[in-house]
């Protein structure tokens, strides 16, 4: 009996977005969209105890006018790089929001 491969999901739609981090900055905010798509954000909080990423998930809540439990950081959580995971948001919505709030 051979191995059947299958992908397993919790049914949750939504969308993904990667971001750049530049922590210890003089204000939370949306600095560039590069040219792969990643976002640059700059970020108040230091990296450290996962304060980076708390301040992260709850600024993009506010800039995406969602609430945090619909956020999460799905890679990255150690780096500068993260992929932070946008539920029951279509890619277009989250990209016309990213793009209202870039500098």
């Amino acid at each position: 009996m051979g191995s059947r491969s299958y992908h397993l999901h919790d049914g949750r739609k939504g969308a993904a977005l990667a971001i750049r981090v530049t922590p210890r900055a003089r204000k939370n905010e949306i600095v560039d969209i590069l040219s792969d798509g990643t976002v640059k954000v700059h970020l108040t909080a230091p990296p450290v105890e996962g304060k980076a990423n708390a301040a992260l998930l709850k600024f993009l809540a506010k800039v995406l006018d969602v609430p945090l439990r619909q956020l999460e950081v799905v890679a990255g959580a150690g780096g500068r790089d993260k992929l932070i995971s946008v539920i029951d948001m279509d890619a277009d919505t989250l990209h016309q929001k990213i793009v209202e709030h870039t500098g």
